[in-house]
């Protein structure tokens, strides 16, 4: 069976590609031109880009190669979405049909689309098991009793706002949500809620979608979240067991034992 992998952006399709070539598995890798990293075109045998809204091209690309089984890696802005998205006759027939163009509504749609065609989409994580989140504590600090607390506050709330699908992640400081996370990503939504605590220490949740699979959009962490939540006064991180990926986990967790930062799977 030969694998097609759709590459956005960060480590996670590198960390895919590498996992797949120790495993001996043949996989042709889709890179999209706004996002991927030119690193791909060297851990794969064939390596095909494509913009950003070429649906069609996509579709066309894994038929000429006989490819029926696909696994999506890697992120895609969703500020891109809207300001460089160039949609062919394909895309803009499925974006005019969406109620909502929110991540489950416009990914959801396409891999509609791919099935329809033939091609199926396998969990985002098929490749990189052993770098799921843990339960429990994975530093050396485990979080206080309040940081535990706020852990289960900040729990709550992503799930709530995990279901509107607008981000994944929240802000907590003193038992009071801060902020939420949307199109701007986490570093962003931290730096925003450093601004308003006045110094005070943050929480920072991170929660996946409220659905069952793990095809797309799989909340991800790693080294270079540490040095964000240092410089904002971010004290610990919750994420999900078995949901969340953790790339550079040992370097990451060095890290956050460095800063005395606490991270724990619930």
């Amino acid at each position: 069976m030969r694998y097609g992998l759709i590459a956005g952006n960060g480590r996670f399709p590198l960390l895919a590609l590498e996992s797949a070539r120790r495993l001996g598995q043949d996989v042709t890798v889709i890179a999209i031109e706004e996002e991927a990293s030119r690193d791909v075109e060297a851990l794969a045998p064939r390596c095909h880009w494509l913009s950003l809204g070429q649906l069609g091209k996509l579709i066309d690309i894994l038929k000429q190669e006989g490819i029926t089984e696909v696994v999506m890696a890697g992120q895609v802005k969703h500020a891109k979405i809207f300001s460089s998205i160039r949609p062919d006759w394909r895309l803009a027939k499925l974006l005019a049909s969406l109620p909502w163009k929110n991540t489950d509504g416009l990914i959801g749609g396409v891999v509609k689309i791919l099935e329809d065609e033939g091609i199926h989409l396998r969990d985002s994580t098929a490749l990189l098991k052993p770098m799921l989140a843990t339960s429990g504590a994975m530093t050396r600090r485990r979080p206080s009793k309040l940081e535990t607390a706020e852990f289960e506050y900040g729990r709550r709330v992503a799930d709530a706002l995990s279901g509107f699908d607008v981000g994944q992640s929240v802000v907590v400081c003193e038992r009071a949500c801060v902020a939420l996370e949307a199109m701007e990503g986490t570093d962003a939504m931290l730096r925003r809620a450093a601004a308003l605590v006045n110094g005070r220490p943050l929480t920072l949740v991170k929660a996946a979608r409220r659905r069952e699979h793990l095809l797309f959009d799989v909340p991800v962490v790693g080294l270079e979240t540490i040095p964000v939540m240092r410089e904002t006064g971010t004290t610990a991180l919750a994420v999900e067991a078995g949901r969340t990926l953790m790339l550079d986990r040992e370097k990451m967790m060095e890290a956050a034992n460095d800063a005395d930062i606490a991270i724990t799977g619930l």
